[in-house]
């Protein structure tokens, strides 16, 4: 089973790249876009004639902001959009849906660079996420979390770990939430594979960080510790173009 996470930017964007050709050609059974930033409705007769498999989708109630869609092969036992939490899910970060054994979250997770309190909407947002993963753990749930997760959680995640310490993304208290969610039952999967390993996931646009090999890690899977067997590889493919963040694939038995 493959599973293939990708903030996109913005869909009409990639679409009109023909970004997403390379999505839908892997042959995923699940695709999980993030900052998708429209509606269906919004899309024209092209654009939604190059989206290859059924999907859910959750938009914010903002037009042209955040949002999240989850296309796939087979359809889900369960999809329900957000986590019962109002002033989160007024954004559309949040999809979930239930099969093949385990329930997966497809996930925009708020940034913090526009100022404190964002800062403190996106910790919240943590909070609570944690807090519904919790009780479905103790359910006897198996979990995936995936998505831009806006936070590189330890040094060998970002090129220049010195210098961003005060910057949101990398912010003592941001990466503490991170840590929480491995120390309440899930693991890193790519991490937990690849504990060298330097790659990214993320380059700003306005420098040409790509080229010059300044990224971060922001992009995950997050799998409860009983899913780990399952795990057989992560994929970070960072040689695909068409958005400022690369897509990533889970591959499960």
């Amino acid at each position: 089973m493959k599973i293939i996470t990708w903030n996109v930017n913005g869909i009409r964007a990639a679409l009109g790249k023909n970004a997403l050709d390379w999505a839908f050609a892997r042959q995923a059974d699940i695709l999980c876009l993030q900052e998708v930033k429209a509606r269906p409705e919004q899309l024209n007769d092209i654009q939604r004639s190059a989206l290859k498999l059924p999907y859910a989708w959750n938009p914010a109630e903002r037009p042209g902001y955040s949002s999240v869609a989850t296309f796939y092969k087979n359809k889900p036992d369960e999809i329900k959009a957000g986590m019962g939490e109002p002033k989160f899910d007024v954004e559309g970060r949040v999809l979930q849906t239930v099969q093949a054994g385990f329930r997966l979250f497809n996930i925009y997770f708020p940034s913090g660079t526009r100022g404190h309190e964002r800062v403190e909407y996106k910790l919240d947002f943590y909070a609570h996420l944690l807090k519904v993963c919790n009780m479905l753990h103790k359910k006897g749930e198996k979990l995936v979390l995936t998505g831009d997760f806006n936070t590189a959680h330890q040094p060998i995640d970002l090129k220049n770990a010195k210098q961003n310490k005060k910057t949101s993304g990398f912010l003592p208290e941001e990466r503490e939430w991170v840590q929480k969610f491995l120390d309440h039952g899930f693991v890193d999967a790519f991490r937990h594979l690849h504990p060298e390993k330097v790659q990214y996931t993320w380059w700003s646009q306005v420098t040409n960080a790509r080229e010059r090999g300044i990224g971060w890690r922001l992009d995950y899977f997050l799998v409860s510790k009983d899913l780990l067997p399952r795990v057989k590889d992560v994929v970070i493919h960072d040689d695909i173009k068409g958005s400022d963040h690369c897509p990533v694939e889970l591959i499960l038995d």
